[in-house]
């Protein structure tokens, strides 16, 4: 009798859990381009109740690590080498980096890995930025972009953790 209760109460809390009730979450997603314009990947956004959820994966890059940040500017003009996305959501001077004490920005990101094959995938939560509001929103009228630079951020160095040159970009759009 004790396992059938316990196990009516483990039901109930997780019906009731807002994990399992966001089917009506405000979600988007962002197609990914190379550095010429062409589709290498997706990203997918999630609102969870306490910052976002975030899938991205890429194909056609070089293997290794790569620096990945959220940009405060939804545009992705390849002919600008991505500049056009601007500097990082929430960019404050001498803040980047994910290990740095005076940080992280809200756009700082752990690095995507990509394999042999030219395949990255990664999957990251940030309480620092919303698709909802806030100083952070990535929806906001002048939009965000997910921006991949050339080598890996190290967390720590400025003003972008020593990952060079932006290889791919993407802007994030409410679905």
């Amino acid at each position: 009798m004790k396992r059938t209760a316990l196990a009516v109460v483990v039901i109930t809390a997780l019906s009731i859990s807002p994990v399992f009730a966001q089917t009506d979450s405000i979600k988007a997603s962002a197609i990914i381009l190379d550095a010429d314009g062409a589709e290498i990947g997706k990203a997918s956004l999630i609102q969870a109740p306490t910052g976002v959820l975030m899938h991205l994966k890429v194909s056609s890059l070089s293997p290794g690590k790569h620096g990945l940040h959220l940009h405060g500017h939804g545009e992705c003009d390849a002919k600008t080498g991505y500049k056009s996305a601007k500097g990082h959501v929430g960019k404050s001077d001498g803040g980047h980096g994910l290990l740095n004490p005076d940080g992280p920005e809200p756009g700082d990101l752990p690095n995507i890995f990509v394999g042999a094959d030219g395949t990255g995938e990664m999957e990251a939560f940030s309480t620092m930025v919303s698709l909802t509001g806030g100083d952070n929103n990535l929806l906001d009228e002048d939009g965000s972009t997910f921006i991949i630079h050339e080598n890996a951020d190290d967390h720590v160095s400025q003003p972008i953790g020593g990952a060079g040159g932006r290889v791919a970009c993407g802007v994030i759009e409410k679905d």
